[in-house]
């Protein structure tokens, strides 16, 4: 895959106004049409998913959701359905973005949002009479006060569930005492994002300070309880933004590294550097990837050598070749920002003419199926890697891990990945109302159908199952390395 270009997650934008745009019709139907018409020409997955569940299925599929957006009266609510209308395709390595924004205030009369008008479900409480309740608890359990970036948020046992509710909030799309969680007694958490769509989790405690839902975790204000120790260090390893490595014994390295964006890489290569010494004379590597959701395969390069065992074999991938796509190469070749060198451009601008020539047709720019790297020397260190991987790991991290699987060194620990790479190479393009940005992908795998990834995920040598807390996942990858 480009190494330029990421794994991408729906976004939507805070604030809607009506459709509006000279000379032509804006609207989610008109919308929805250049999204399926665009998507259907140019994205390298949508033949072969139509291939794969049949084109009854799709016009089915476009029936439903063709009913919806007639009805849908916001941009945000539009933006929900037609990320619905993608994932028919599949779950990762696509996008909608909302780009519309409300207007500044230039003292004509403006209509009001729809956000504005919309009524969220509130909570009935006194928030001075609950604040001064959990103040007082010993065995507080999931009620409490709680801090999650801009948000305070009050829970409170009600029934058989707990209500988590706005104290503070640092955004305008959310007021006191509207319903920013609910929690059931089988731990399973609806959690309501910035734009009140709904998103479900299992909810896991992390001593009794933190809670982890998802991606979001909440840390407790109230009441103040002692600080456990092992939470507080697998919250500083979860949550950090850059890579680190530590010492946890005289036989275990721990490296972190929370993503492969490009922009990282420097990093990542800093710390291998500042500790190569070190790796190369202590006996086992913990490889901490967890919710690493991917980014530049140049970021992990640097990283090979220290779990290399034998020759890696790459299968190549294939590209979509069309006017539109095409031209993603001729505009990187003559972006000065990207700082490509002049072989790399030169390389980009051939591919351009190769892919002109083949008009609707899949071309291997590589000229090969499978690549196979051969490094000079396999370390005798470390002798042993465990990689814990999770949900979290797609698109690029699921590349290296795949090379990383073929060194007899490796294990994998942990659940199964995202299965987010078959399908790669992303790209943009606006809409002509200039409303709404489109993520799809310029290229294939030729690993598939053979082995697909997308939608499945790879799987880890050793399944961690719920019985083991994620904040003991360390503790346990270094008692079995070290057995």
């Amino acid at each position: 895959m480009n190494k330029y270009l990421r794994n991408f997650i729906i976004v939507a934008a805070n604030s809607m106004i009506a459709y509006s745009a000279p000379a032509q019709t804006c609207n989610c139907e008109s919308n929805f049409e250049w999204v399926k018409k665009t998507f259907e020409q140019n994205d390298a997955g949508f033949q072969y998913i139509i291939d794969k569940k049949g084109e009854a299925a799709y016009a089915i599929h476009n029936q439903l959701l063709s009913d919806k957006i007639k009805a849908a009266k916001t941009s945000t609510e539009c933006t929900g359905l037609l990320y619905e209308w993608l994932t028919f395709f599949r779950s990762g390595h696509i996008g909608i973005e909302n780009l519309v924004h409300e207007p500044a205030n230039t003292g004509q009369a403006t209509q009001q949002t729809a956000q504005s008008k919309a009524v969220y479900e509130a909570y009935n409480v006194d928030i001075p009479k609950f604040e001064k309740y959990v103040a007082g608890l010993k065995n507080a359990g999931y009620e409490g006060i709680w801090q999650t970036g801009v948000y305070k948020i009050g829970i409170q046992k009600e029934g058989g569930q707990y209500i988590g509710f706005i104290i503070e909030s640092g955004a305008d799309t959310w007021k006191p005492k509207q319903v920013k969680l609910k929690i059931t007694k089988e731990d399973s958490v609806t959690f309501y994002m910035r734009d009140h769509t709904p998103q479900h989790y299992v909810v896991e405690a992390i001593g009794k300070n933190y809670l982890e839902m998802g991606s979001s975790r909440l840390k407790r204000i109230s009441p103040i309880l002692p600080e456990e120790k092992f939470a507080e260090n697998y919250i500083k390893l979860i949550s950090t933004y850059t890579p680190y490595q530590e010492t946890l014994n005289s036989t275990t390295l721990y490296l972190r590294i929370p993503s492969f964006d490009i922009s990282e890489k420097k990093a990542i290569d800093s710390v291998l550097a500042a500790n190569k010494e070190q790796l190369l004379k202590t006996e086992n590597l913990i490889l901490d990837l967890r919710n690493n959701g991917g980014g530049g395969d140049a970021s992990f390069r640097e990283l090979i050598p220290f779990l290399y065992t034998d020759p890696v074999r790459t299968v190549w991938l294939e590209f979509l070749s069309t006017k539109q796509n095409n031209q993603r190469f001729l505009d990187f070749a003559n972006d000065t920002t990207y700082g490509f060198d002049e072989e790399t451009k030169k390389w980009m601008k051939d591919a351009y003419g190769k892919l002109e020539q083949h008009l609707g047709e899949f071309v291997n720019l590589h000229n090969q199926v499978v690549s196979i790297d051969t490094l000079p020397e396999v370390y005798e260190y470390p002798k042993k890697v465990g990689i814990i991987i999770n949900e979290g790991n797609a698109s690029t991290t699921e590349q290296f891990l795949l090379a990383a699987k073929q060194s007899k060194k490796v294990k994998l620990f942990g659940t199964t990945t995202s299965g987010a790479l078959d399908i790669s190479n992303m790209y943009s393009v606006e809409s002509p109302c200039k409303e709404f940005k489109l993520w799809y992908c310029l290229s294939k795998s030729l690993r598939i159908p053979g082995m697909t990834i997308d939608d499945i995920g790879l799987q880890p040598d050793y399944y961690l199952d719920k019985t083991i807390p994620p904040y003991k996942w360390v503790e346990f990858v270094n008692n079995r390395l070290n057995e």
